[in-house]
């Protein structure tokens, strides 16, 4: 991946994580989008929740940057406890994700414009795609 994009994703991520309402916002945004995805997270300890996030978000720099295989050692355990064999999360749940993860981005990272925008996007996509392609 082109390293200003990157570059850009792993500051944006720094000004978004100063805020602590970040991922607060992130998940009510998202469990406001589908009673669907509100069912799926009913019994979910959100602390726990919002720290195995950041640190997804965090290790996508590195995963990104291919450093160490990361992106296969990270992401397999967690597309395998996401795939149909775990929690159930198909496509459609990914796109309410990103949109959700987006709006949140844009109302807490003061510095937003269309290259964070983007940057954030191309980043989370290739967890997604990755993801998606181990869901069957």
């Amino acid at each position: 991946m082109d390293a200003e994009v990157v570059r850009i994703y792993e500051e944006s991520l720094e000004r978004c994580s100063s805020n602590p309402r970040f991922l607060e916002r992130f998940y009510e945004i998202f469990l406001a989008c589908s009673p669907k995805i509100a069912e799926k997270f009913k019994n979910t300890d959100f602390a726990r929740q919002r720290e195995a996030l950041n640190g997804s978000l965090h290790a996508m720099v590195l995963a990104v940057r291919d450093e160490g295989g990361l992106l296969e050692k990270h992401l397999a355990e967690l597309a395998e406890k996401h795939s149909s064999r775990g929690f159930g999360v198909g496509s459609e749940l990914y796109d309410y994700w990103l949109d959700s993860l987006l709006a949140a981005v844009k109302e807490t990272d003061p510095q937003y414009d269309k290259r964070v925008h983007d940057a954030w996007e191309r980043v989370m996509l290739i967890g997604i795609e990755y993801m998606l392609s181990r869901y069957a």
